[in-house]
């Protein structure tokens, strides 16, 4: 008799599995400990963000696999509010990295939502990606996240390099440059950086960096070949999905950091609330 199996709950959270995966949990966190010591003593103050920040991926994670442990059973059209769902948090979390530059939150929920939306519908269009709960809502999860990513290194990088030469910035503007041609190489810079994780990780693809869902499908007994080019698909996704993400954030947010009289905005960081930035959408 297994006192799990017998408890009143769904299948997912009955396997027996799940107790010996603790104790990989424990070797995870321990690992993640020695980090935030090594922070702790070398005194760089990130504690709390790290340590913050793997607690709440833990319990975010358990979460969504209770959900989607649910979501298999619901009609394949309610994944679209999941995915919507997913990205107005994408944009809610990568606008911090841009704290300050102004409409941070619109440009970076409709770069988000462009780069993977259009990503996600045209490989649904091609096969892909099947049809079903089961593969719409973790592929597509995985494509908002990597999109989201490559949005805060763009926010970010064009406010550290806004910040740094803003007297130069406005030099130019005082001599007649047209605003977006005085931050045009910042926004260069800004896509640049932000797109390097993915071009690294597509040049180093099958030598050094093995990705996790390539390996897992070899382990589930799936044709390595095929495994190999399935895993190729989703990096390819990953990149347009980043791409189209950065690009339309470049754009938008050149238009965003001058005033209506071609002046530069100062960067003020605030503590916004959810209302007040759903009413700057309008």
């Amino acid at each position: 008799m297994n006192p799990l199996t017998d408890l009143p709950l769904p299948p997912q959270l009955r396997d027996p599995v799940l107790v010996n995966v603790l104790l990989q949990v424990a070797a995870a966190t321990a690992l993640a400990a020695i980090v935030l010591g090594l922070s702790y003593v070398r005194d760089l103050d990130l504690e709390r963000e790290l340590g913050g920040s793997f607690a709440r991926g833990f319990v975010q994670v358990l979460a969504m696999g209770a959900l989607i442990g649910v979501l298999f059973s619901i009609p394949l059209a309610f994944s679209g509010v999941v995915l919507a769902a997913m990205i107005g948090y994408a944009a809610w979390e990568s606008r911090k990295r841009g704290d300050g530059v102004p409409q941070a939150f619109r440009v970076s929920l409709t770069a988000i939502g462009l780069g993977a939306s259009v990503v996600i519908v045209t490989m649904l269009a091609a096969g892909a990606i099947e049809s079903t709960v089961r593969n719409l809502v973790p592929v597509g999860g995985m494509i908002i996240a990597n999109a989201m990513k490559t949005n805060s290194l763009a926010l970010d990088r064009f406010k550290s390099d806004i910040e740094s030469n803003r007297n130069e910035i406005e030099a130019l503007l005082a001599i007649g440059v047209p605003p977006r041609a005085a931050v045009s190489e910042h926004v260069t810079e800004s896509v640049r950086a932000s797109l390097i994780p993915v071009v690294d990780a597509m040049r180093t693809l099958g030598l050094v960096y093995i990705p996790g869902m390539m390996a897992g499908m070899i382990l589930g007994g799936a044709n390595p070949i095929y495994a190999a080019q399935y895993q190729f698909v989703i990096m390819g996704m990953i990149f347009a999905a980043g791409g189209l993400t950065s690009m339309t954030t470049s754009l938008l947010i050149g238009r965003y950091v001058f005033t209506e009289a071609a002046q530069l905005r100062g960067f003020e960081a605030s503590q916004p609330t959810i209302r007040s930035l759903l009413r700057s959408l309008r």
